[in-house]
């Protein structure tokens, strides 16, 4: 099985390729370190899998994830997170995730869980999961919609990219569109969500969980 990882940190993701290709006959075809890297790679090599991480820069684990089940509907994404949040969870199954971890639990879980998806079978973390028998998380939501919902993809990247601090020019650079399309994007974005205000609008994706707190 060939598997792509996908996360911001080195160290983090030379521990997840030494636990995968710790199973003879798994191999790690690629590192990203932010999900538009994660994109390109995933469209180049067509991996099996992609273990993801949830909060990237530039562009998050969420959105890589619609793009690259859009893109390569064979491959099948596992979502790593720090937080058992429901929206979080939700948002990532809703994006196209079969499966979803914790940090936490990698180490013990992560080859379950990769095993899991190869299947096509769901896989959540024991915690999560015990959470969802409580009935304190909810999975039954195909068709809810959240607040991120209400834009595009590509307001959706934008958002992350102004928020993240990028200036019109540098979004535009990132995102291969002009400078112009990014300004008149944001203008739109502004007045969809009832913004007014850069800080407003940083808030509005801390809240949403575009961007890392």
């Amino acid at each position: 099985m060939e598997i792509l990882i996908a996360d911001d940190h080195s160290v983090v993701r030379r521990g997840l390729r030494a636990l995968l290709e710790s199973h003879k006959d798994w191999r790690v075809c690629g590192e990203a370190a932010n999900g538009i890297e994660a994109v390109e790679m995933a469209k180049k090599w067509r991996p099996d899998a992609v273990v993801m991480d949830i909060t990237m820069s530039e562009l998050n684990g969420v959105e890589a994830t619609r793009q690259i089940r859009k893109i390569s509907p064979e491959t099948e994404v596992l979502i790593l997170s720090m937080h058992d949040s429901e929206p979080l969870l939700q948002q990532g199954l809703q994006a196209g995730a079969r499966g979803y971890i914790l940090k936490d639990d990698a180490d013990k879980n992560l080859l379950a869980a990769v095993e899991a998806i190869s299947k096509r079978e769901r896989y959540l973390s024991p915690k999560i999961m015990q959470a969802v028998d409580r009935g304190k998380i909810r999975l039954d939501t195909e068709n809810e919609e959240f607040p991120g919902n209400r834009l595009s993809a590509r307001q959706r990247e934008i958002v992350q990219l102004l928020a993240e601090g990028k200036t019109n020019k540098e979004a535009a650079t990132i995102l291969n569109i002009s400078a112009k399309t990014v300004e008149t994007h944001r203008a739109h974005i502004m007045l969809k969500l009832g913004l007014r205000s850069v800080t407003e609008l940083v808030h509005y994706a801390v809240r949403n969980h575009l961007v890392k707190q």
